[in-house]
């Protein structure tokens, strides 16, 4: 209840502010985001060392993996470089939730936990005030202090190939593709 709270009046200060700009005649923009959520959509036949090196930096090591991402200078710049190889956006809220509750697998002693219950994260991340399911999903959205150890918990999610497969995995977002930054879509 006090997470959907701080949501709603994030989300209310964000309405505010655009307004407030659109009335006084500026321009708002939005702030930067601070995770993405990255896919890996290809495989590794002809990938350069570079390329599989941050791609395992990553833990993006099989077609269709997914992890959360903090968004600094440095991992957008391991983005760009991986980026034909990859799919990356911003995460809304209600993604969030979906793959850590559908697809989220804790990591226990380097093994693959399911998320069964909540003592399953008190165990492994109780020492960082995360307790529950809905902790977890607060601090990777709202990328808090405690991102990393977060992250690093949460095993790479492993997804579907989409429906009726992809357009053009060659080619960019921007020209009609696949790879690269979608934004919020």
């Amino acid at each position: 209840e006090q997470y959907v709270k701080e949501y709603k009046a994030d989300e209310n200060e964000l309405i505010r502010m655009r307004r407030a700009a659109k009335a006084s005649g500026n321009i708002f923009v939005d702030p930067e985001p601070k995770v993405a959520v990255v896919i890996r959509i290809r495989g590794i036949l002809g990938n350069a060392p570079k390329v599989r090196k941050i791609l395992q930096l990553l833990r993006l090591r099989q077609i269709h993996n997914a992890v959360f991402v903090r968004l600094n200078k440095a991992t957008i710049n391991m983005l760009r470089l991986v980026e034909p190889y990859i799919v990356y956006g911003e995460p809304n809220l209600k993604t969030v939730k979906q793959l850590i509750y559908k697809r989220g697998f804790g990591k226990i002693n380097k093994q693959r936990i399911p998320i069964a219950d909540n003592s399953v994260i008190e165990k492994a991340l109780g020492k960082h005030d995360i307790i529950c399911v809905e902790d977890l999903v607060h601090e990777i959205f709202k990328c808090g202090p405690n991102f990393k150890a977060a992250s690093n918990f949460l095993w790479p999610m492993k997804l579907s190939a989409p429906l009726g497969g992809y357009k053009q995995k060659l080619l960019h977002f921007n020209e009609g593709g696949d790879a690269g930054n979608r934004g919020e879509e």
